[in-house]
């Protein structure tokens, strides 16, 4: 990179103060929640505007950069690591929510709103953005559609692609090219914003996104079950389903998870129990109180040992806050946690919970498992710490073998944390060697010179 004349390129477009060049912003930028090597960039960018971020795109392009978009930098994939000389081109600086219809139901937002900034801003107008991923304090709406985030809703209200209706985003020429509409329907051409969802910016640079917005549901009503096994709680969700009841939410956590979580922040949770699950079902009021009664009774015919009802909001937020506690909570008990999202079948689930705790035994590895049980994806979360090389051999090796068991059981490497650097290798073992021929070419055309977050989920 002839980092003088570019830079001062960079600066004409963006400002001077939006261009960061010194070691320590760069290693800043270096990394994102991946358990992955940092990379240093050669640039930071800071595009401020529409204008400014589409004219980055074509520097970058023109000059050979790779370019790497970050929001939050809350990837779990390592979606968001720069590759070595390149531009990461942060989108904090396009943070506006443009528009919200309340009429119409949808809204306009750049890609750097945060995304429960954003929920909060709808819920004040009596509207609902169901898509709730774990980060969502500081993960941004790019970020998500980028991923396909998911979230504790995600089983009855979908995942963030459920909620796309248009996309603008920037090509490698600097062309803004524009799919979807503002219109409950829309098929003129080909579904664009379809191909941008969980992209991982390997294909474009979001420049604006409308979501659809929904009402919300009348009432609620959360319920805590208790079991006196993993087994026992997974069989439980499967019973749930089956009775077609689709709950808000229907989350797990193992007894490791229990504890750590209780010791976190003393959140009243039951340090015996083998296994919880934690339910939330919404809708018209008579149809939630019909579907609570059901629920409680599969819960007993199944094995719980107790089942308490959240007798208010208070209690109600005390309960998925504890849950939203899982992750942060271990993570504080060893240097490294690697947090997957091995996803299987519901009916599968059993199976899964019994192939982790043989990996775990097998390997002598420490994993705390909780997830979004009710869609199947789990979260097997190792605990290590990777300066111990032996030790991170085995973890490695364990990793492996959760997704070979995962996709043995018809599931998948990703549920919502997507693919980028970290499941690469895995991607043909899902999918086929023509799948991943047919993607290269894809991107070939779009991408000729393959600036676009090199080295993501294609490798």
């Amino acid at each position: 990179m002839s980092t003088d004349k570019l830079i001062k390129d960079f600066e004409a477009v963006a400002g001077k103060e939006n261009v960061m060049t010194s070691e320590t912003d760069r290693h800043s930028y270096s990394y994102d929640a991946a358990v992955l090597d940092s990379v240093m960039p050669a640039l930071v960018v800071r595009p401020g505007d529409s204008e400014a971020l589409g004219k980055c795109v074509k520097l970058c392009n023109d000059n050979g950069l790779p370019l790497t978009v970050r929001g939050a930098g809350t990837n779990l994939s390592g979606g968001t690591i720069p590759h070595p000389g390149g531009v990461v081109v942060l989108t904090n600086g396009l943070s506006r929510i443009l528009e919200i219809n309340e009429e119409d139901m949808y809204a306009v937002v750049e890609p750097g709103v945060v995304t429960a900034q954003f929920a909060a801003e709808v819920a004040a107008r009596g509207l609902f953005y169901p898509p709730d991923p774990g980060s969502q304090a500081v993960s941004t709406l790019g970020g998500n559609v980028a991923e396909n985030a998911g979230g504790l809703r995600g089983l009855k209200y979908g995942v963030t692609k459920d909620y796309v209706m248009g996309v603008d985003f920037w090509d490698v020429n600097g062309e803004l090219v524009k799919s979807g509409s503002r219109t409950v329907k829309c098929v003129s051409g080909y579904n664009l914003s379809g191909l941008m969802i969980a992209s991982e910016g390997t294909l474009g640079v979001f420049d604006k996104i409308i979501l659809k917005l929904i009402p919300p549901a009348q009432a609620a009503k959360s319920m805590m079950a208790i079991f006196p096994s993993m087994k026992a709680a997974s069989e439980t969700v499967a019973a749930i389903i089956a009775s077609k009841i689709v709950p808000a939410t229907l989350e797990m956590m193992d007894n490791f998870t229990i504890r750590t979580v209780e010791n976190f922040r003393g959140a009243g949770l039951p340090t015996d129990a083998e296994a919880l699950l934690l339910i939330e079902v919404d809708g018209h009021p008579a149809q939630v109180e019909d579907e609570a009664v059901v629920v409680e009774r599969i819960c007993k015919e199944n094995g719980a040992t107790e089942l308490k009802v959240a007798k208010d909001a208070a209690e109600r937020d005390a309960v998925w806050q504890a849950r939203r506690d899982a992750l942060p909570a271990l993570a504080k008990l060893r240097p490294t946690c690697v947090l997957e999202d091995a996803t299987v079948p519901r009916s599968k689930i059993p199976a899964m919970i019994e192939a982790l705790d043989e990996i775990a035994g097998k390997l002598d590895l420490t994993i705390g498992t909780f997830g979004h049980a009710g869609d199947g994806n789990l979260h097997p979360t190792i605990l290590t710490d990777k300066r111990d090389k032996a030790e991170w051999e085995r973890v490695e090796k364990g990793i492996d073998m959760i997704f070979e068991r995962a996709l043995a059981l018809g599931g998948t490497l990703s549920g919502e944390h997507g693919i980028g650097l970290a499941k690469s290798k895995y991607l043909e073992g899902e999918t086929s060697p023509g799948t991943l021929k047919y993607a290269r070419r894809m991107k070939s055309v779009l991408d000729p010179k393959g600036i676009l977050n090199p080295g993501k989920i294609i490798g």
